[in-house]
């Protein structure tokens, strides 16, 4: 039997595969609000064999978007459109996970297709843009507010409020979102916080945030459903945040309920020389997986169906996470069965197909 394709209960929820749609932006919202193109996108991902289907990151306040055309979960009228998505992922045998995010001072930038250069109030961005420290992303970003004690107390209640509103509109996964230099890893990293109160300096400071938005998230979502954290498991910079870091991270997430460590990384400066290759960041999942005891989830150039199964065949990961292979085809759960020797996957509407 091919690995990739053995399912996996976390909790209380099944995966029919460890084949996950990876949170893709889709700068395709207005206001926030989820549309016919994200019913779309993530329902045909569904039809097409993933065993888990992600959002792309759903900003917890308007301010946290990346873009002005990102996803939010901010209000209460967010729910409708995500909950029809979520009800049609299910209904085609997926789950549907969400992800979380702020991004922090990398906020109110255009979207790709736009250059992705940061926006002033008269190109649909806004000010400020708030982080750990008054440390600008780059020469050309904003130089952001540093978050009060209080502010922080509200990110907090945000994320509080976004988990509320996902378990309404019916996602089984929740995914906090502190990686690729987004707020949470502003928090992480030594190289954007530079605090002196006790949210900065020492290890046990930067890694404050996210244990209290863990252990306030694990309060109100459901012991029934797995909770993820995606990581940056490394800076790829001296003096960064690192994967010794990551692993010691990790067991503490563990203690407080997290599920799963979805192990990607960088993010955190521009310019950064990362040695990019196929699967170059499935190090970082096998020794959090083995040195944390926690499960993890593998990301970042994997491609071919034989890659992705012995990832789960060698225990490197428990669940490997693919973007842009599944932008490009979002049947490849259908070409892996098929190339794996599995037995039929696709819908007997497309036999004909592959046949």
């Amino acid at each position: 039997m091919a690995h990739l394709f053995e399912a996996l209960k976390i909790r209380e929820i099944t995966f029919r595969n460890r084949i996950v749609v990876s949170p893709m932006c889709q700068y395709s919202s207005t206001n926030g609000y989820a549309n016919d193109w994200h019913l779309v996108h993530l329902t045909s991902r569904a039809v097409g064999g993933a065993g888990l289907v992600f959002t792309e990151a759903a900003a917890i306040e308007a301010r946290g978007r990346i873009s002005p055309q990102d996803l939010g979960i901010w209000s209460d009228e967010h729910t409708e459109g995500l909950a029809k998505i979520v009800d049609l992922i299910h209904n085609f045998g997926a789950v549907a996970g969400i992800q979380l995010a702020h991004a922090g001072r990398k906020a109110s930038t255009a979207k790709p297709s736009r250059g992705g250069k940061a926006l002033d109030e008269s190109q649909e961005g806004w000010r400020p843009v708030v982080s750990s420290s008054a440390i600008a992303f780059s020469k050309d970003s904003p130089v952001p507010e540093a978050l009060s004690i209080a502010e922080i107390q509200q990110i907090i209640q945000a994320f509080i409020q976004a988990t509320q509103r996902s378990l309404q509109a019916g996602f089984k996964v929740i995914e906090i979102h502190a990686a690729h230099g987004y707020l949470l890893h502003q928090f992480l990293s030594p190289l954007a916080n530079q605090r002196q109160d006790e949210y900065g300096g020492s290890f046990e400071n930067r890694t404050r945030l996210l244990l209290e938005i863990v252990t306030a998230v694990r309060q109100v979502w459901p012991e029934t459903h797995p909770l993820f954290v995606r990581i940056s498991a490394t800076d790829w910079i001296d003096k960064g945040w690192n994967i010794e870091q990551s692993v010691i991270l990790s067991d503490k997430l563990k203690t407080l309920g997290v599920d799963l460590i979805d192990c990607s990384s960088g993010g955190i400066i521009p310019g950064i020389n990362i040695p990019v290759k196929p699967g170059y960041q499935t190090q970082f999942a096998e020794r959090i997986r083995r040195e944390a005891k926690i499960p993890t989830g593998a990301v970042g150039l994997i491609t071919s169906p034989e890659q992705a199964d012995q990832i789960i065949q060698t225990e490197v990961a428990d669940l490997v996470l693919l973007g842009r292979e599944l932008l490009r085809n979002p049947y490849w759960p259908h070409l892996a069965a098929k190339t794996l020797g599995h037995e039929k996957l696709w819908p007997v509407q497309y036999d004909r197909a592959w046949t």
